[in-house]
């Protein structure tokens, strides 16, 4: 026998044991004041306190878990739930000093799961835990396959302020409910730190990440992912409920976004929706929304959006976002690049490309970036970028003049001159923006001096589908120990 099926065989045979004593449904059992394993309770006996070992008997345990070894087949079939919730109780029964101590292995194959919460169950009452890595052989090497009862409030990992340190890598996660979710995360400071890297979404979800809470949600990183599939709502969406928030600004916590070398090609939905304020950072590869939403909503109407910001006042050092070295497609006149309700902050494209299908008839007319701007902004640039048919820019309700907040430096406007690029819609006027050293498609530039197109008459939305931006509510007083 070589040494590489003798380890393969110890570690399931060791794997399968400890599996015995840890079943789906007491993983909150499963760690002891100490971090040490609990003892699982049997129908109808009390489970009885855990007692803390004094060599740590959840060291002993397997610092890799293979679900393969837990009874997981991938053959599309088999209903693995069963063994994923066990891998996931082992490596609770792993935490010591809230530490996790455990990799869980996903072979190649296509797994069936149909619970909810089976990948990941992160609820109380276990304690703080730092240190969760879930590792399968490839993107399309290893395909988990989500199919639960009901679409709908329905997802396959949670983590209720649990978790931080999170991984996923090299894996395909699919939803064969039309609805399903892929992770709801809660925080008041715990949850975050997490890492996709190499991984893809495929099916109709309603969500791919919802966050939730009124502090920390942050520090989220997605490497060489490929999103794909369709989204009722977003990809990531941030600000999923009230819960916990005393004050409308209590959910701005969401910070520190990064999306690098991603390749974001998907049917329909948003990729990004920021309903509280976020900082955020993409950079490299392709962006494209391959149809449109199968039926209009009264929130979106037909359309599909990347990069959704749809309420006005954030705490300001949460009003970020930058975009740099992107190719995006606009297939249809209802795909949008941006739409951005911010009256502070900063958006920022640098050397991004929307022009692949400005040959088509319906490129000049479309508006695929859309700001809704006041007297502190959202500052907007746009450096060294190629961009197909012209930008809206509306008002947040204000009529009197504007100080200019948005600057496009060596662009190509494509479809457009400067003084026809912009257009002026709720009361806006163009003189918003400054052109320097701009093209249009033509050749012909702005000079070398700053310019501002002259203004431009208000025009109807392209979208009629999509409702108008309302103007955002007063804001209340900030509580005393808000974030300023």
């Amino acid at each position: 026998m070589s040494r590489v099926s003798r380890r393969h065989l110890l570690r399931g045979g060791v794997s399968v044991l400890a599996a015995t004593a840890l079943t789906a449904h007491n993983a909150s059992a499963a760690v002891g004041p100490e971090g040490g394993p609990g003892v699982p309770p049997r129908p109808g006996v009390p489970p009885r306190p855990a007692v803390p070992r004094r060599n740590g008997s959840a060291a002993r345990l397997p610092m890799v878990i293979n679900v393969g070894d837990l009874g997981a087949v991938g053959d599309g079939r088999t209903d693995a739930s069963p063994a994923f919730e066990r891998a996931y109780s082992l490596a609770v029964s792993r935490v010591s000093r809230g530490v996790g101590r455990t990799v869980i292995e996903i072979p190649p194959g296509e797994f069936l799961i149909t619970r909810p919460h089976a990948l990941l169950n992160g609820v109380a009452p276990l304690r703080a835990a730092n240190g969760l890595r879930f590792l399968g052989a490839g993107k399309r090497m290893t395909s988990l396959v989500f199919r639960p009862a009901t679409g709908p409030g329905s997802f396959l990992c949670r983590n209720e302020d649990i978790w931080s340190n999170v991984s996923f890598e090299c894996m395909q996660f699919r939803s064969a409910t039309p609805g399903a979710s892929f992770f709801s995360s809660y925080s008041t400071g715990q949850a975050q730190d997490y890492r996709f890297s190499e991984c893809e979404w495929m099916g109709e979800w309603e969500y791919g990440l919802a966050l939730d809470g009124n502090d920390t949600n942050s520090e989220m990183r997605w490497e060489a992912c490929r999103v794909g599939g369709s989204y009722r709502r977003a990809f990531l969406y941030a600000g999923l409920s009230r819960r916990g928030q005393a004050h409308p600004n209590d959910q701005d916590q969401f910070l520190n976004y990064w999306f690098t070398d991603m390749k974001v090609e998907y049917e329909w939905g948003n990729f990004l929706e920021f309903p509280y304020g976020g900082s955020i950072t993409c950079r490299g590869g392709s962006y494209i929304i391959t149809g449109t939403r199968p039926r209009s909503t009264g929130e979106y109407g037909i359309t599909s959006t990347f990069f959704r910001f749809p309420v006005g006042r954030h705490h300001d050092s949460v009003q970020r976002f930058h975009a740099e070295d992107i190719r995006f497609e606009v297939r249809n006149p209802h795909v949008r690049v941006i739409d951005c309700a911010w009256r502070s902050g900063t958006v920022h494209f640098s050397d991004c490309d929307d022009t692949g299908l400005a040959f088509k008839s319906f490129s000049t007319g479309i508006r695929p970036h859309v700001y809704t701007v006041g007297p502190r902004g959202p500052l907007i640039r746009y450096d060294s970028c190629q961009l197909v048919g012209r930008h809206e820019y509306r008002t947040d309700g204000r009529r009197e003049a504007l100080p200019a907040v948005a600057r496009y430096d060596m662009c190509l406007l494509r479809s457009h001159p400067a003084e026809d690029f912009v257009i002026a819609a709720g009361g806006a006027r163009s003189d918003v923006v400054r052109f320097v050293d701009c093209l249009d498609g033509s050749g012909n530039g702005t000079g070398g001096a700053s310019a501002s197109a002259p203004p431009a008459a208000p025009e109807a939305s392209v979208d009629q589908a999509a409702p108008p931006v309302p103007a955002p509510p007063a804001a209340p007083a900030a509580p005393p120990n808000a974030p300023r």
